[in-house]
């Protein structure tokens, strides 16, 4: 009996951006968008059933969301494939933190959890 590779072969970047015109610095409301890149890098198909994420701000506020999909979508990547997409969220500070999992299905059936790995949500430095 062969153990599963599976949650080694997804592949998840992240790139976060602050949303200026969307933020409001005296309501301590931070707006940034996110933009994901799913790649399965292994060699069986894999679909992508739910996530859940944990967003930490710079006061050690925690948000953890779950949910079915991304976006609406239950994407299915093939080996060499890869799924797109951007989303957003509001923290109470300038900086914080994300990071979670994706919940995965291999084509044998096995769940699998596909990690997100940290990334920083950061509001540019501003000149004045």
């Amino acid at each position: 009996m062969t153990t599963s590779s599976h949650p080694k072969a997804i592949e998840v970047t992240a790139v976060a951006h602050f949303i200026e015109e969307q933020s409001s610095v005296e309501a301590d409301r931070y707006v940034f968008a996110y933009h994901i890149t799913i790649r399965n890098i292994g060699s069986a198909s894999a679909q992508l059933l739910g996530r859940h994420w944990i967003i930490t701000d710079a006061g050690g506020a925690v948000q953890e969301v779950e949910g079915s999909g991304v976006i609406g979508k239950q994407p299915l990547l093939k080996p060499g494939e890869a799924f797109e997409y951007t989303s957003g969220c509001t923290i109470a500070t300038p900086v914080g933190t994300m990071k979670g999992r994706y919940q995965m299905v291999g084509e044998d059936g096995g769940h699998f959890d596909a990690d997100i790995p940290e990334f920083t949500l950061a509001m540019p430095r501003t000149l004045h």
